[in-house]
């Protein structure tokens, strides 16, 4: 309870100090231009436009269907790929420097690349997501599935399990916590990274709103869209969360 007073506390002195900043009637009687930063009460008094003229709702419908099906794709392709490789010492010698190319390749250099295969539509999108999330969630899950020990693995084997019992009643059981954890972790990166993506022919997303609140010179609306969009990676954070605790009740998380 401390720890999370701390913190509202700190977010009430960030709010005090930027009300502070923009106080007064007139650009002049300001400490910061309205043009830079505009006050707390024209931001929020901005929300009403945002939301009924430029169509919010749509924009975070849009965004989200981009991130849930493209970091599910990384998931359902990252995941067993990890389980194998973390399970088989072989594999992941074989697939390591690969994945050390896609975590440490700029994540912006993947939109040209992306719109030569898949165009400048939807699937560069969703594609978009999948090829810069997928050796993340692979590199997390042969981590997870690595970091299980040995002496589960060697007590099994001594009760004459198999390798695939190994893998499936063992190393995947023990490992699948750190690794809903990691993927956890993981979305609030591909959220981030969708904004990237919207910024190329996107007739609706938090991005497009970005862009054309900047072409536009729409300050409030810019802080606002950043407001809006860490608001929804902490909900989602904290959803996942909640589903977290209740999957796995018998391991210590950190909030």
């Amino acid at each position: 309870m401390t720890r999370r007073l701390v913190g509202v506390g700190a977010m009430g002195v960030v709010v005090l100090l930027w009300w502070l900043a923009t106080t007064g009637l007139g650009s002049e009687d300001r400490f910061i231009s309205p043009i830079i930063l505009p006050s707390p009460a024209e931001v929020v008094r901005s929300f009403p436009s945002l939301l009924n003229d430029r169509a919010l709702l749509q924009s975070i419908a849009a965004t989200l269907k981009r991130v849930l099906i493209g970091f599910g794709l990384a998931v359902l392709v990252g995941v067993p790929l990890g389980i194998v490789a973390g399970s088989w010492r072989v594999v992941e010698a074989a697939a390591a420097p690969l994945a050390l190319f896609g975590r440490n390749l700029p994540v912006a250099a993947l939109i040209p690349l992306t719109i030569l295969w898949f165009g400048i539509d939807e699937t560069q999108k969703v594609m978009f997501i999948f090829i810069a999330t997928v050796p993340f969630v692979f590199s997390e899950t042969v981590a997870a599935v690595a970091s299980v020990p040995d002496r589960y693995v060697e007590t099994a084997q001594t009760l004459g399990a198999s390798s695939s019992q190994i893998v499936r009643k063992v190393l995947v059981a023990l490992a699948l916590p750190d690794i809903y954890n990691s993927l956890r972790h993981l979305f609030g990166l591909a959220f981030g990274y969708i904004m990237l993506a919207e910024l190329i022919n996107a007739q609706h997303g938090l991005g497009y709103l970005l862009m054309t609140s900047q072409r536009r010179g729409m300050s409030e609306h810019i802080i606002l869209i950043l407001i809006i969009i860490g608001l929804l990676a902490y909900g989602i954070d904290r959803l996942l969360f909640w589903f977290q605790r209740g999957l796995f009740p018998h391991r210590v998380i950190e909030d």
